[in-house]
């Protein structure tokens, strides 16, 4: 028997033994974390001990294997679904008159479950080559939401799309690649980057079946970003999984850095920008928003934090 089919047979175990209430519990997080600020599947994933699993599965689901991914799926693509229509109402109703509250909120999801990330690389030797990663994935996400705030056209949470020029849908298939980056890329947060490229708002407020009646070429432009998504999950994750098997220890330097970049990148998007606009606006500081923010963020923090504890005090397998 030759190294690669070694590999390959140990690598098909990976599967093996995986709870499908833990998969159905990581996919609502991960449905939940498509439009919820904040909020990282893939951080959930690695706190349920089931991050590895669940990059072999997306990754090896079109391969001579495609029967034991596609069962280990299916219960995290029922969660995901119900995940996401909850997050969508909620979010939507609440979103436009409460951005710096609910940015609050899920930047204390993200900060919370930051120690799980951590743990992955507790231990490790810091190297030249590691510390670069630790900065690049800092800075990718906090260079992405000035660069999205000074050269994208500024928006409001109420916007909506105002016209449809052929760039948008060419524009929308790499945004969604980079969307399904952030569902397998633990700390970053699909909203976050969404809201750093302005497209946040602008999407969610065409949801509504007044305005797809008004404007149906609407819904090609979701096609392309579900396109863009899917194309970019199965390749990606194929990629990071095999990343993983090799190096790492190193990679998680990069998403520990990507962590602490998307929680400041959070503040910096331009919904975030317009939102401290209004503020200056106002005759008086609104005092009572900050501390509101402050004490969600709290919370946020604390569930997060929680369930880590929960997972260390479990032992749960690591992912």
């Amino acid at each position: 028997m030759n190294q690669n089919q070694t590999r390959e047979q140990s690598a098909g175990t990976v599967l093996a033994g995986k709870s499908r209430l833990r998969c159905f519990i990581l996919g609502i997080f991960i449905g939940l974390a498509i439009i919820l600020p904040g909020i990282s599947g893939s951080t959930v994933a690695i706190i349920l001990g089931l991050y590895t699993a669940m990059l072999y599965a997306m990754g090896h689901l079109v391969s001579k294997e495609f029967k034991e991914c596609f069962f280990f799926l299916l219960p995290l693509g029922i969660g995901a679904v119900i995940g996401f229509l909850g997050g969508f109402i909620v979010v939507q109703k609440v979103f436009g008159p409460y951005v710096f509250e609910m940015v609050c909120l899920f930047t204390g999801l993200m900060a919370g479950a930051f120690p799980a990330l951590l743990r992955e690389t507790k231990g490790e030797k810091i190297t030249v080559k590691r510390g670069v990663l630790f900065a690049v994935g800092f800075l990718l996400p906090v260079a992405i939401a000035l660069v999205s705030y000074f050269l994208l056209p500024e928006t409001t949470s109420e916007a909506t799309f105002t016209d449809f020029p052929i760039a948008r849908y060419f524009a929308y298939l790499p945004l969604g690649g980079l969307v399904s980056l952030t569902q397998i890329v633990p700390g970053l947060s699909a909203t976050a980057v969404l809201m750093a490229f302005g497209q946040f708002g602008l999407i969610l407020n065409s949801v509504h079946l007044d305005y797809i009646l008004a404007h149906p070429q609407v819904l090609v432009l979701y096609v392309a970003l579900a396109v863009g998504f899917g194309a970019g999950l199965l390749l990606l994750s194929r990629l990071l999984s095999d990343i993983l098997a090799k190096h790492k220890a190193t990679a998680f330097f990069m998403i520990v850095g990507l962590s602490v970049g998307s929680i400041l990148s959070m503040f910096l998007g331009t919904d975030m920008m317009a939102c401290y606009k209004r503020f200056a606006s106002l005759p008086a500081f609104p005092i009572g928003t900050l501390l509101l923010g402050v004490g969600l963020f709290a919370v946020g923090f604390t569930v997060a934090y929680l369930l880590v504890l929960y997972e260390k005090k479990h032992d749960i397998a690591p992912s």
